[in-house]
Parts: structure tokens; C-alpha cells; sequence
């Protein structure tokens, strides 16, 4: 009798999409910092990330100035990303789509395909704060209001890179 060649079980990663409205100062900064927290805990072949933004009028920039210098002086590298729309293909990847603010939150909560199954939510909702849910944008702000985000977003990614290990169990 032949032995039996059975298929390897597909393995697809937990994929992380940042949310924000041009993606060139906060989401970009989101991806960073969790690439960042991924590497640190070794599991960049477990969890994947990417960042993207609901309006169109930045795609193909690089981040801004201000965002990638405030993401520097904390210890991430955003240089390399290049701004885009969110599409139909990163639902499909995703697992957790995570906006900044009510405003995305509402849009890719109404663009979700039909039969998503990924949690979409706000990046703070992963922090248990008890204040603000929402990760202002800083671009008409001071590049102060750049460092504030950062720091931010350090806290609620924490949060979240704690929620996915817990909640996959690795």
C-alpha cells in the first residue's frame, strides 16, 4: 500500500492593520512600534503588521517628517513605510483592524466586507484607560503633540501585543 501524502495545514499569521485618516503621522507610528514590541518577543513569523489610512490624498508619501523624527527619538524606524488606502485585501488578511479615532472606526467599520471575522477597534480600547479612547492627530499640532502620540501608542500596543498572545496562545 502507498503511503499517504497529506497536505501540510496552511498556516496564515495574525495580521495587524493601523488605522488613521491620511497614514502618514499616527498609523505609521502604530506599525512601527508594534513591529518594534513583535521583534523584541520574537514573534515576527507568528504576527504580521501593516498600517494604511481611509482617504486617498497621501498615498504614495512617506511619513511625516514630524512623525518619523518623534518615532526615532523613542527607538522605532517609520522611514521606510509609504502611504496608502485601506482595500478590500487587507480585510481578508486581517485579523484586527485597528483605527485611531471614532471618525476611521466608523468608516472601516462600514467598509468590512460582509463576513469579516477579524475584530475591528480602536487602538486604545487595548489599554484599559479610563480617559480618552481616541489617539488625537497630531498634524496640525506642535511636533510635541508627535512625542504624546508615541507615547500613546506605546501603551495600547502593549496592550494589544499582551491581548493577541493571551488570545492565540503563543
Amino acid at each position: 500500500m502507498a503511503a499517504q501524502y497529506l497536505e501540510p495545514e496552511f498556516y496564515m499569521p495574525i495580521h495587524v492593520v493601523f488605522v488613521c485618516l491620511g497614514n502618514i503621522c499616527r498609523s505609521p507610528a502604530a506599525q512601527g512600534v508594534f513591529e518594534k514590541y513583535i521583534n523584541d518577543a520574537g514573534l515576527a513569523d507568528e504576527i504580521t503588521v501593516d498600517s494604511c489610512g481611509t482617504a486617498a490624498f497621501n498615498i504614495g508619501k512617506s511619513p511625516d517628517p514630524r512623525s518619523i523624527a518623534a518615532a526615532g527619538r523613542a527607538g522605532y524606524d517609520i522611514t521606510q513605510q509609504i502611504a496608502r488606502q485601506i482595500n478590500d485585501e487587507d480585510y481578508h488578511r486581517a485579523s484586527y483592524v485597528i483605527a485611531m479615532d471614532r471618525m476611521n472606526l466608523t468608516n472601516v467599520l462600514a467598509w468590512a466586507p460582509a463576513g469579516f471575522e477579524g475584530e475591528i477597534k480602536l487602538l486604545m480600547d487595548y489599554c484599559g484607560h479610563s480617559g480618552n479612547s481616541q489617539i488625537p492627530d497630531p498634524y496640525y499640532d506642535d511636533e510635541h503633540s508627535f512625542d504624546r502620540v508615541i507615547q500613546q501608542i506605546e501603551i495600547a500596543a502593549k496592550g494589544l501585543l499582551d491581548t493577541i498572545i493571551d488570545r492565540h496562545g503563543i
